[in-house]
Parts: structure tokens; C-alpha cells; sequence
């Protein structure tokens, strides 16, 4: 398995390298310039310092050999600089964005903690309920509970979040009152009121990509389980006098979380996609309204880099999909 996990490790070095070409290709064919919001009364000459100072006059090449560097060389160096208080990057230029002038990776570590709690709380709260959810549809299937949850997961499928987001907005916050409909990003929780605060104002938007997630894992827990309930290794622990307890979630369970360990893994990159929706409709300031920003005022160093960290996410959990594949089945070898 480590000789596997490192393999996989050095190709997803050419892996990203490719995928960050293309991001860059593709937001260099894409229409736009970052001058179109400077007034027109500057002068065209100031215009084109301006275009130099960002680089943008220097070839496609440059630019992109540029940001790789400052990407993959300088920022880790100045990671480095802020746990050990080194001084690497001392005097290096940062990947810098157009729109704020400062590094963006400042920008994107100054937003990931407003976007984990919310993302990261609803994954977890939709995984906790999707999988009692889909053990207990398969095992009673066809009962009044696994009706129940199949109309529940179809809404949880069909309704968008931009439509949710606002139904729930206008029933538990403009109707009754329960919950905030602006989400508080200068909120500091140092006290039991302020975290009541805080949890009532994660309440609606955790709602929202809740339901997404559990509807999506609930029927892949419950289709996995039905395919494994009546494989033979069941009927034959069952002919030897083990609990049904014991029957279903031990064997049959360990068993089926094999395909739902890859939904919910490949999940993890998918939600933070997901929640650029949502975090525009409840006024969260995270990652995905960062990127919505940049997109708009053309801030092409920003949507790069948060672009390459999704894609980074991705290739990340599809390794660990494989390897917990191997540690659930012990048929499953890599090495």
C-alpha cells in the first residue's frame, strides 16, 4: 500500500502540472480584460503601465512559467517562513491578485474557515444521516420508511440549491424569525452566546448542501447494501447462526461502503463547487464567493489558483479513495 500511495503521489505531480496548463489556456482564451473596470478618464498610456506592471505584456509562456513557480516554489517557502519563522521567501514575488494587489493566497487562507465551517459541517452532518438512512431503506426495503426516504432524496436531487437556499430563507428567517438570512463572517466565537450565534446562522446554509449530500449517499448506501444483502456469504453467516446485528453491520456493511467510500470522497472537491451557490445566496464571505469576485473584475491570477486548488482537491481524494478501498477490502491489493 505505501509503495502504491507514493507511486501515486509522483504521478499526480505531471497530473496537476497538465491541469493547471489547461486552466491557464483556458482563461487566456477566455473574453474579458482586467482594465475594463479602470475609469475611462485615465489616459491610454497610464493604461498600458498599468497592463505592464500586471504582466500582461510579457508572452503567454512567461507568464505561465511564472506562476508555476510562485505556486509551487514560492508559497510553500513561505509557508514554511510561518511555522519555522524562516526567512526562504524573503524579498520573492507572490502570486499576486489583480483586483486587491495582495497575495492570493492570503486572500484564499483569510476565506477557508468561513467555507469549512459550512461546508465541512454539512458533509459530516450529511454523511452521519445518510448512512443509518441508506443501511436501514435497504434492509426494510420497501417499507414505509424507505418510501419516505426515496421522495426525500428525489427533492434533495431535483431542487437546485439557488431555489432551496432562498425557500428556506424566506420560511425560517422572513416568516418566523428563527435564523438570520446574512451569514456573519466578522462573528468571533469567544463566548457560549456567541456560538449559539454562530450556529444559528449555520443553520440554513448546512441545510441547504445537507440535503444535496445525504440525498446522493443515502441511495448509494442503500443500493449497495441491497446488492450485498443477497450475495451467498450472507445467507451462508445466516446458516451458521450469526445475529442479524452482527449479519448486517459487520459483513454486509464493510462490504458496501466500498462504492460509498468513493462518492463520498469524490464528494469533498464536488461540495466546495456546490457551495459557491450557496455561499452567494446566504452572503457567505468563503472561497466560493471569492471566486464568483474574481470572475467578475477578471482577476485571472485568483481564479487560477483557486481553480488549480479544486482540481488539487480532486486528485488528493481520489487517492484516498483508493486506499481506503484496500484497507475496507482485503481482496483489494495494489502493491
Amino acid at each position: 500500500m505505501l509503495t502504491f500511495t507514493i507511486r501515486r503521489l509522483v504521478l499526480a505531480v505531471p497530473t496537476l502540472l497538465f491541469i493547471s496548463l489547461a486552466i491557464f489556456l483556458l482563461l487566456e482564451l477566455a473574453p474579458g480584460d482586467p482594465m475594463a473596470q479602470v475609469p475611462l478618464t485615465v489616459p491610454p498610456e497610464v493604461k498600458e503601465k498599468m497592463r505592464e506592471a500586471l504582466g500582461l505584456g510579457e508572452p503567454m509562456h512567461i507568464r505561465f512559467w511564472k506562476w508555476i513557480v510562485q505556486f509551487f516554489w514560492i508559497e510553500p517557502q513561505v509557508l514554511i517562513d510561518h511555522i519555522f519563522g524562516t526567512s526562504f521567501s524573503a524579498g520573492d514575488l507572490r502570486v499576486i491578485s489583480w483586483q486587491t494587489r495582495s497575495p492570493v493566497m492570503d486572500i484564499v487562507v483569510q476565506r477557508i474557515p468561513q467555507t469549512l465551517w459550512v461546508v465541512g459541517t454539512a458533509y459530516v452532518v450529511a454523511t452521519i444521516i445518510a448512512i443509518p438512512i441508506g443501511i436501514y431503506s435497504a434492509y426494510r426495503q420497501y417499507s414505509w420508511f424507505d418510501q419516505l426516504g426515496t421522495f426525500v432524496s428525489m427533492i434533495g436531487f431535483s431542487v437546485p440549491p439557488f431555489f432551496s437556499g432562498v425557500l428556506v430563507i424566506v420560511i425560517f428567517s422572513v416568516n418566523l424569525g428563527w435564523f438570520p438570512s446574512i451569514y456573519d463572517t466578522t462573528l468571533v466565537v469567544n463566548s457560549w452566546d456567541s456560538f449559539v450565534t454562530q450556529l444559528k446562522q449555520m443553520v440554513m446554509p448546512v441545510m441547504v448542501l445537507a440535503l444535496q449530500i445525504t440525498a446522493q449517499t443515502s441511495r448509494f448506501m442503500r443500493a449497495s447494501m441491497l446488492d450485498n444483502l443477497n450475495q451467498d456469504y450472507v445467507r451462508t453467516a445466516r446458516a451458521k447462526g450469526l445475529g442479524e446485528y452482527t449479519v448486517v453491520m459487520v459483513h454486509v456493511l464493510r462490504n458496501s461502503m466500498i462504492p460509498v467510500v468513493t462518492v463520498i470522497a469524490l464528494g469533498v472537491p464536488a461540495i466546495f463547487g456546490g457551495a459557491i451557490i450557496t455561499e452567494q445566496v446566504f452572503k457567505v464571505n468563503g472561497i466560493g464567493q471569492l471566486l464568483i469576485t474574481a470572475l467578475q473584475a477578471n482577476d485571472l491570477p485568483m481564479v487560477q489558483t483557486l481553480t488549480f486548488i479544486f482540481a488539487v482537491l480532486i486528485v488528493l481524494f481520489n487517492l484516498i479513495a483508493d486506499v481506503l478501498y484496500g484497507i475496507l477490502d482485503p481482496r483489494i491489493r495494489y502493491d
